[in-house]
């Protein structure tokens, strides 16, 4: 055996036993976590008892979390009692924002917290708020979460839910043993093409579904601009240190709900993961700061662009890209492809088979442009028609302020959420399974069943009006 051929065979051997050491790690894991215990309670299909007025706590009010406050402090029966924040005076100025919108009738004691890191702890128990909206850095997510159920609120997380499958283990433990909803808050879900696909897809439009293709495509190396303070401060070291997609769920979210995966119908089964080199972010770094900037320390090790590859129980398939680094066009790709037809996204556009009346004779030609109304007119969501009017100022094009009415409302009237806990962890168990993937040359990466097999009987997303 020459020496070239030598080294590449212990190469292929050494991520072989890689790949197979880190499939027995899951397998452990999801061995450890097959057992629900007696007082547990599944929380798939769950309801909470109804909260005629929810009062609600902020954790982090930097960049997403004021969005969040505004237009839950605007809605009826809604109470916000404290706010969180590492600085003052963001805790402060929204605080003082949300007594604004009470004028003087609601959110009136608004409590403020700020300085230390632990200072959420100590707001937790002293204001005992139904539910905790948690806006901060990827790392706190699921260790904020965890407490807020323990001290007996309702989470809810901006995305991703977890950065590993232990914690999102511990997230779904935690939030059967306590009875308490943790949602992580995928928007996207609410925009208005993704509720549309949904309802074509719930009937039969483009027939049995078949592949979909999910992606956050967004170019953001201007946020290493925020240097101490601010989303780049701390997402800038996560490029550098991990390496796989680190932002599944904004193009996961639609599409998982489409084939109904964890609801009856389907599961995520496996994935396999590939990323570029690490290119962009470097030359970033090198071409706007000098040689000794903390940005060019880093040895960056993250892919520019990470593409992912799921397998559903039912053999469908999921393409899956992230890219927040390469100069090109916002994308959410929103594909899903069916035996009638397909649906896709950036631009709009939809093949039908045989064409749809006004619009295509054939799906040899795509439905978009103007024709695109004809869609809107038939399919559009009852949800969006009953809520745009209502949303539409509330941001990213009103899916923020539909994700909150809806949060709001399903808490005041005691109906199960839109996403489940399972859901939350499902999507987000991309991140880890693709680093595992990636460092272990593409090697098939099983996803945990959070929901201990209990997703056969969960019912899907309805088409809710």
């Amino acid at each position: 055996m020459t020496n070239i051929n030598r080294r590449n065979f212990i190469k292929k051997t050494s991520l072989s036993a890689a790949g197979i050491t880190a499939a027995s790690l899951i397998a452990q894991n999801a061995e450890a976590h097959s057992a629900r215990t007696a007082a547990a309670t599944y929380m798939g299909d769950f309801a909470a008892p109804k909260l005629p007025t929810v009062k609600a706590a902020f954790i982090g009010v930097g960049a997403r979390g004021p969005g969040h406050m505004r237009f839950f402090a605007d809605l009826e029966g809604t109470e916000v009692v404290a706010i969180s924040d590492l600085y003052e005076d963001n805790a402060t100025k929204w605080a003082a924002k949300a007594k604004e919108i009470g004028k003087g009738q609601r959110h009136k004691n608004v409590k403020v917290y700020y300085g230390a890191e632990d200072k959420w702890k100590q707001m937790l128990k002293d204001v005992k708020p139904d539910v905790v909206f948690i806006a901060t850095n990827w790392s706190n997510h699921a260790p904020m979460a965890i407490e807020a159920m323990k001290q007996g609120a309702h989470a809810f997380v901006e995305v991703p839910i977890a950065l590993t499958t232990q914690e999102m283990w511990e997230i779904v433990d935690t939030s059967e043993a306590t009875q308490k909803h943790c949602m992580m808050m995928e928007n996207v879900n609410y925009d208005r093409d993704e509720l549309m696909y949904l309802n074509m897809c719930r009937q039969g439009v483009v027939g049995e579904l078949l592949h979909a293709e999910a992606a956050y495509i967004h170019e953001l190396r201007f946020q290493m601009k925020e240097e101490e303070r601010g989303t780049g401060s701390w997402r800038t070291p996560h490029y550098a240190n991990r390496n796989g997609n680190l932002y599944p769920t904004h193009g996961l979210g639609p599409v998982a709900q489409y084939m109904n995966i964890g609801r009856t119908d389907d599961t995520f089964k496996s994935l396999v993961s590939f990323s570029t080199p690490s290119l962009g972010r470097k030359l970033y770094a090198e071409k706007n700061y000098g040689s000794d900037h903390k940005w060019n320390k880093l040895n960056y090790k993250g892919g520019d662009l990470n593409t992912s590859i799921i397998k559903t129980n039912m053999g469908r398939t999921v393409m899956v890209q992230w890219d927040e680094t390469s100069p090109r066009p916002y994308s959410r790709l929103n594909l899903v492809q069916g035996t009638k037809g397909t649906l896709a996204g950036f631009p709009t556009r939809v093949a039908l088979e045989g064409g749809f009346e006004g619009a295509t004779e054939s799906h040899h030609q795509w439905i978009e442009g103007e024709k695109l109304q004809l869609l809107y007119d038939k399919y559009d969501h009852p949800l969006y028609k009953r809520l745009n009017q209502k949303t539409k100022d509330s941001g990213h094009g009103g899916m923020d302020g539909m994700m909150m009415y809806r949060i709001v409302e399903c808490l005041q009237n005691g109906q199960p959420l839109d996403q489940n806990v399972y859901e939350g962890c499902l999507w987000s168990a991309v991140s880890p399974l693709s680093e595992r993937s990636v460092a272990t040359d593409g090697a098939p990466q099983p996803f945990p069943d959070f929901t201990r097999g209990n997703w056969k009987s969960t019912k899907p997303l309805s088409i809710i009006s």
